[in-house]
């Protein structure tokens, strides 16, 4: 009798061909869609009705029982409430991390095991393991680590990832070759529940904005902004400002909370975008953590999805990581996510509260 496995399948083609692989290879496979959201887009569209039929289309293609879970009230206590915090308190947060951890890796993983499954897949491009080790994804473009920093080696003992050896190009062409309906369907874009709806309209629905001014660092106000969250660092797109200045573009550089003032300034490679320091919170390890408290490692870390790996130096002390670039850094922004590399190797990271001297770049 083959090992139950259970699938966390989004309608999309990277879990429809780990689901598709985990049967060619024997295992008693079952489908299960996660429904994490309720609300309809600004189209009056449920979005997960369509995924959810393109699940069923993909499962009735390979011939694999199939499931729906909601988990709208896990998400919400544990992901979205977070998220509105967060832009509450001026900071860019990342979801899709705290959902990884919260939603796919702990309730979809305690929901697999009442099915009597051994282990849980998913579609992400990433590699682990007999030893709960977290390893990028071979393709580099599509390698997912960065988003999964914060599940624990136990947890990945548990899971399994078909596509994270592969490319994006080489699983398009098996979901093609085996005829499955949704080989050209587009990657899904935006965060994990928002989709691709305006995001300033949905953010607007859940938290009331306060205009004010744009402030350069000279304390020249040169326009107004229609509420701090709607704005991050390194922003240029949707400022307004024009006709100012010597007709370089204009960025985000900060945001003064107190006085609900957005700080803009002239210039790509303005010195204010750049900083070699930062602190991070909230620190979790995939492993044995690789630094003791008041030790310092040298490293690897992204600071954003899909950043080229930066040379750090790593200092854990009361609990916080302080990060130190050999490289100057662009708009490393408070929220986001400082994640450590060994190489291939995933070993944790935490929430950048803090981004010091920005402007000294030593």
């Amino acid at each position: 009798m083959s090992e139950r496995i259970v699938v966390g399948m989004s309608g999309g083609v990277d879990s429809s061909v780990a689901a598709l692989l985990l049967k060619e290879q024997g295992w008693d496979v079952v489908g299960v869609f996660m429904k994490n959201w309720d609300e309809q887009d600004e189209n009056g569209t449920c979005t997960a009705e369509s995924d959810w039929r393109d699940v069923r289309d993909v499962c009735d293609r390979i011939g694999i029982p199939y499931y729906s879970v909601n988990f709208a009230k896990e998400y919400w206590d544990r992901v979205f409430s977070y998220f509105l915090a967060e832009y509450r308190a001026g900071r860019t947060p990342n979801p899709d991390v705290l959902c990884n951890r919260e939603i796919k890796f702990r309730a979809f993983l305690d929901f697999a095991m009442t099915l009597g499954a051994s282990k849980m897949a998913t579609g992400h491009f990433v590699r682990t393991d007999g030893d709960g080790r977290l390893l990028k994804g071979t393709d580099p473009n599509k390698d997912q680590s960065y988003f999964l920093y914060m599940v624990h080696a136990e947890q990945l003992k548990k899971a399994v990832f078909p596509v994270g050896g592969m490319t994006k190009a080489e699983v398009r062409a098996i979901a093609k070759a085996r005829g499955l309906p949704v080989s050209e369907k587009k990657d899904s874009t935006g965060v994990c529940f928002i989709g691709e709806r305006n995001f300033k309209k949905f953010l607007s629905e859940y938290l009331p904005a306060q205009p004010g001014d744009m402030v350069t660092p000279e304390g020249e106000t040169v326009g107004q902004h229609d509420g701090l969250m709607y704005y991050t660092l390194g922003q240029r797109r949707g400022l307004g400002i024009g006709g100012r200045g010597d007709g370089r573009s204009w960025f985000v550089i900060g945001k003064d909370l107190g006085n609900n003032q957005l700080l803009v300034a002239q210039g790509e490679d303005h010195p204010l975008l750049y900083s070699t320091r930062s602190i991070a919170g909230d620190v979790t390890w995939v492993g044995m953590a690789p630094v003791k408290e008041g030790e310092t490692i040298s490293c690897t870390a992204r600071y954003r999805y899909r950043q080229p790996d930066q040379p750090v130096e790593a200092t854990l002390r009361d609990g916080k990581l302080y990060l130190h670039s050999l490289v100057p850094q662009r708009a490393v922004t408070p929220g986001q996510s400082a994640v450590l590399y060994d190489r291939d190797e995933c070993l944790g990271g935490g929430i950048i509260t803090e981004v010091c001297n920005p402007g000294q770049t030593e």
